[in-house]
C-alpha cells in the first residue's frame, strides 16, 4: 500500500474552500484503490468552526495551527510518504510550505504539485518572473491540476513543468445524488458560490440581471459574502448553504445556475463541481459559456449554455413542461457513464504508477 501525504485547503470544510469537494471526491476514490491517505490542512479562515464533515474513515486528517513551527512540524510528516502533494491554496504560507515539503520528501517519492485553481496560478507566474513556484517546478515531477485542458498543460510546460496533466472535477454518486425537494430551497432559478472578486461581475451579469428582467421568478443566492450586495426583491440569499444541503438546493429549484470565475471562463475547459454536484442531483444546469464544455456536457440536451443575461432569462422563460426534468435527466445518466470521480481516480493512480517507475503501486 503507496502512501500519499497530501497538504490542501481543507477536506473537512467547504467554507470559502471551493475545493472540498474535490479533494473528497478523488481522494476517497484512491483510497478505494488501496492507497493510504493522509490530509494535511491549516487551521485558518474559520474553517474548523465550519464543518462540513467529520475525519472519514478512508483518509485520515492532519489540522495543524496557522503558525511557522506548526507548518514545518506537518511537512516533516511527508518524509515517510511515497507520494507528497502540495494543492494550491492552502491558505498559509504556501510558498514556504511547498519548500518545506520539497526539502523533506525522501528520495524516491513522488512530488506532485496540484492546482486547483490553475489559470489564477499561471498568471501569477507570468507577473512574478522571481516567483518561488517557477524555481520548484525543477524539482517536481509532475503538476495535475483540476481543468483547463491544453491551454494549462502548454503553459505548464513553458514554465518548465516536467509533466502536466488535467485530473478534472468530477461527480461523487455516494455524496452528490437526486433527493426529494424542500421548501426551503423552492424557486425558479439557484445559483451557489461564494462571493469572490474574479467572479461577482459574472455573477451580476448571469444572475441579478436575469432576476431584474424576470420579476415573477423566484431566485435563491447560496454562498459567503453576498449579505450586502444589492438583490432585487425577488432574490433570496441564504447565506453560507453547506454540502450537506447541496443535493436539496439542486433538486428542488426548477434551474441551477454556474457562474465560472473570469480566470476559468477565459481558459476553458475548467468545469466547476457545481456542474457535476448539480448532474449528480439530476438538476437541469444553465452553465456561462467556457470552451469545452462539450467534452463533459452536451449542450441543449444535458445542459443549457448561456452568453449573457438575456439568454438565462430566455431560457427560465422559455422551456417546454418537462423540458428542465428531462435535460437534467440526461446530465445524470452522462456523469454516471463518464465523468465520476473513480473515472477521475483511475487517471491519477495510472499516473502515479507511469512517474514512480513501479507496477507494483498501490498494492
Amino acid at each position: 500500500m503507496k502512501k500519499i501525504a497530501f497538504y490542501g485547503s481543507s477536506l473537512l470544510s467547504s467554507y470559502w474552500n471551493g475545493a472540498a469537494t474535490y479533494y473528497r471526491g478523488l481522494l476517497r476514490a484512491l483510497a478505494a484503490r488501496g492507497y493510504d491517505i493522509t490530509f494535511y490542512e491549516p487551521d485558518v479562515y474559520d474553517r474548523q468552526k465550519n464543518r462540513d464533515i467529520d475525519p472519514p474513515e478512508w483518509c485520515k486528517v492532519v489540522v495543524y495551527e496557522g503558525t511557522v513551527p506548526a507548518l514545518k512540524q506537518a511537512a516533516a510528516a511527508a518524509r515517510e510518504a511515497d507520494i507528497v502533494v502540495k494543492a494550491s491554496g492552502v491558505g498559509f504560507e504556501d510558498n514556504l510550505l511547498l519548500e518545506t515539503l520539497l526539502d523533506a520528501a525522501r528520495p524516491g517519492a513522488l512530488r506532485v504539485f496540484w492546482d486547483v485553481d490553475a489559470p489564477a496560478t499561471l498568471a501569477e507566474l507570468r507577473a512574478q518572473p522571481d516567483h518561488p513556484l517557477r524555481a520548484a517546478l525543477r524539482r517536481l515531477d509532475m503538476v495535475l491540476t483540476y481543468g483547463g485542458g491544453e491551454p494549462v498543460v502548454s503553459a505548464y510546460r513553458s514554465f518548465g513543468a516536467a509533466e502536466c496533466v488535467p485530473i478534472y472535477n468530477a461527480l461523487d454518486p455516494s455524496t452528490h445524488f437526486p433527493v426529494p425537494p424542500e421548501d426551503r430551497f423552492a424557486a425558479d432559478l439557484g445559483f451557489l458560490g461564494n462571493r469572490l472578486p474574479d467572479r461577482e461581475a459574472r455573477v451580476a451579469e448571469f444572475f441579478v440581471e436575469p432576476a431584474l428582467r424576470l420579476s415573477d421568478k423566484r431566485f435563491i443566492l447560496g454562498g459567503s459574502g453576498w449579505h450586502d450586495y444589492p438583490m432585487p426583491e425577488n432574490v433570496r440569499v441564504l447565506g453560507h448553504v453547506g454540502t450537506a444541503d447541496h443535493n436539496a438546493f439542486n433538486t428542488t429549484p426548477k434551474v441551477v445556475l454556474n457562474v465560472a470565475r473570469d480566470s476559468m471562463a477565459q481558459v476553458g475547459f475548467s468545469p466547476a463541481t457545481r456542474v457535476f454536484e448539480a448532474a449528480g442531483a439530476g438538476a437541469c444546469l444553465i452553465t456561462d459559456y467556457w470552451e469545452g464544455i462539450e467534452l463533459f456536457l452536451k449542450p441543449d440536451e444535458e445542459i443549457l449554455v448561456a452568453r449573457d443575461g438575456q439568454d438565462v432569462a430566455d431560457h427560465l422563460a422559455g422551456m417546454e413542461p418537462g423540458g428542465f426534468a428531462r435535460i437534467g435527466a440526461r446530465a445524470l445518466d452522462r456523469v454516471l457513464r463518464e465523468h465520476t470521480y473513480d473515472h477521475r481516480a483511475a487517471e491519477a493512480d495510472a499516473l502515479f504508477r507511469k512517474f514512480a517507475l513501479g507496477p507494483g503501486m498501490a498494492t
